[in-house]
């Protein structure tokens, strides 16, 4: 039988303590919270002390541990993790008292919730030490009313026979069933965290990004959290308090992981896991995850390992000190040699070298293929712009194609290349790629940087804007950001205003832009006929068409072609347009 006390037992005299220790050899119904005599047995102790003082209670009714605290609060052992899995209880009740007959405690319904525990209780001591009403509370199944507990108040100890044996088999039942739903649908279930510390618009903005990511990803979003403060928590991006409440949250509604929407630090995502015991994931994470599951390319797959490994580098850390090594060799070096942790780390690096020697060669037989299309003296035109703009629909609009389009973030990864064939039997080659995003990860524009290169020999960008988004002009400024990083912002680019047919008649469109919508062919003739004067027109090179047109310069003969796929080139995949053809072309 255990005998040792847990808390704050300093100052208590030895038969205080012998009497704390007797509380072991209670006993009390199956059915019962607590039984008249051990409420009685821990008011009086409770009041002569003038601490509080709790048990924990198996479901037999034999006590596994005696808590003492102080005159307002209460510390519980470490009784361990809660059993796997969200359908069970941890099989052991709290019951505690209260000096001043409050309810239960906001800290009271937290270790109910974090510990999974049967029920917790709290006895009110009268000021004659006998024992007064009882509040108690457990837990709840997802329901709803999204609550996370029921609270419950006995009058006096004489009526804690609540039928308790029945309450928590009913109860686990419910979680059960709760749970096999769940695991049903198959997919991840997850919390989106944001942190506002530069205003509210920017961080919803931010947010409904990641809510599309993470639909993307084939994730079921259950809830969305945004927590107002003036600098990122260093130990856990937002505050503990708010991320204690992210706990309670996520259990209640059965959540798998936590992602949130910003490049967490090694130390943060361990820390957030240790507190939460779920997986949790980063903006970075989310986007490789849907890099890894669009990539079709060898060398689309290869781009997303390399990023994904130098983002897994600084991760790789130890979590068992056992795993620490002594120095290589010498006096007082002598060790075990490497560990598992420095073995998975030099296997890594290993991979990283051998993945860009890799992608080098690649990068060079791109360059042969793209100097031999350069004599055929085709122009290229590259589409970009943010994810989900509607490049790839442009792209089967203009040429006929069946390139995949969906309406989800990064449904292109691969470059695909098409013929596209004006009027006047003018041909040249269109390329539609990777969409970018706002805080693209450094790591996978490195990796991808091979591919993106290639839009440096274009001779224009279609820079494609999704005008139904009231974020629009954000997003441009991450494209133009992520283009002046890549060197192009000197490459003639006209900018196309997506999704028209989406908006109001009496909105207008930002001056320098052409509105169409890739659904419907709206404003196509006046796209095309402003494409061809930028290519064909001697000494005339828009940026922006068509109102920088007085302030543009000549236009080079660029050299090069976007990455074609040759197959495709040879068929014959083109796309004849009845466009009029502008009388000053």
């Amino acid at each position: 039988m255990q005998t040792d006390l847990f808390g704050n037992t300093l100052g208590l005299k030895p038969a205080q303590l012998d009497r704390l220790r007797h509380t072991f050899r209670r006993r009390v119904p199956a059915n019962e919270l607590i039984s008249a005599e051990l409420a009685r047995h821990l008011s009086e102790l409770s009041r002569e002390l003038n601490r509080q003082l709790g048990v924990l209670i198996d479901r037999k009714g034999e006590i596994e541990n005696v808590i003492v605290g102080d005159a307002s609060s209460l510390l519980l052992p470490d009784i361990g993790r809660a059993r796997a899995g969200q359908s069970r209880l941890r099989g052991l009740r709290l019951v505690h008292t209260h000096l001043k007959g409050e309810p239960l405690t906001h800290d009271d319904l937290t270790d109910l919730a974090l510990l999974r525990l049967d029920l917790v209780a709290a006895i009110a001591v009268r000021p004659d030490g006998l024992p007064g009403a009882v509040d108690w509370a457990h837990l709840l199944a997802e329901n709803p009313k999204g609550d996370l507990w029921k609270l419950d108040r006995l009058p006096h100890v004489n009526a804690a026979n609540i039928g308790l044996e029945a309450l928590l088999a009913g109860l686990e039942s419910e979680l059960a069933r709760v749970a096999r739903v769940q695991e049903s649908v198959g997919a991840e279930r997850a919390i989106l965290v944001g942190l506002s510390t530069h205003g509210k618009r920017e961080a919803e903005s931010s947010m409904a990004e990641l809510e599309e990511l993470a639909r993307s990803a084939g994730i079921e979003v259950l809830d969305c959290l945004v927590q107002a403060r003036r600098e990122v928590d260093q130990r856990y991006f937002i505050g503990r308090g708010k991320l204690q409440d992210l706990v309670l949250r996520s259990m209640q509604r059965m959540a798998t992981m936590i992602v949130f929407d910003a490049n967490l630090l090694p130390s943060q995502a361990r820390h957030i896991s240790e507190e939460t015991s779920l997986k949790i994931l980063d903006r970075t994470q989310l986007i490789l995850d849907i890099f890894a599951s669009r990539a079709t390319s060898a060398d689309g797959k290869l781009q997303v390992e390399l990023a994904q490994l130098k983002y897994l580098m600084p991760r790789l850390v130890g979590r068992d000190s056992s795993l620490s090594r002594l120095m290589g060799g010498g006096v007082g070096g002598r060790g075990p040699g490497e560990t598992k942790l420095e073995i998975d780390r030099r296997r890594a690096r290993e991979r990283i070298d051998a993945l860009e020697k890799k992608l080098k060669g690649i990068a060079e037989a791109r360059g042969v293929r793209r100097r031999k299309r350069a004599r055929r003296d085709l122009p290229i035109i590259s589409i970009v712009g943010y994810t989900n703009a509607g490049k790839s629909t442009l792209l089967n609009a203009l040429t006929h194609s069946d390139v995949l389009a969906e309406s989800k973030l990064f449904a292109t990864l691969d470059p695909v290349s098409r013929r596209l064939r004006f009027p006047r039997e003018r041909e040249v080659i269109i390329t539609d790629t990777v969409g970018f995003i706002r805080d693209l990860p450094k790591d996978l524009v490195n990796a991808f940087r091979a591919t993106l290169e290639e839009l440096q020999d274009a001779d224009l960008l279609l820079h494609v804007i999704d005008a139904s988004d009231p974020s629009f002009e954000d997003q441009c400024a991450a494209v133009e950001k992520i283009l002046s990083e890549l060197d192009l912002m000197s490459t003639p680019r006209l900018r196309v205003f997506n999704k028209c047919d989406l908006l109001p008649k009496d909105l207008s469109l930002p001056r320098g832009g052409i509105g169409i919508s890739a659904l419907t062919g709206q404003g196509f003739d006046e796209l095309l006929v402003a494409a061809e004067r930028v290519l064909w027109s001697e000494g005339h090179q828009d940026v922006l068409w068509p109102s920088d047109a007085s302030k543009s310069d000549d236009v080079d003969e660029t050299e090069g072609t976007e990455e074609t796929e040759e197959a495709k080139d040879r068929q014959g995949d083109e796309a004849h347009l009845s466009v009029n053809p502008d009388p000053m072309c």
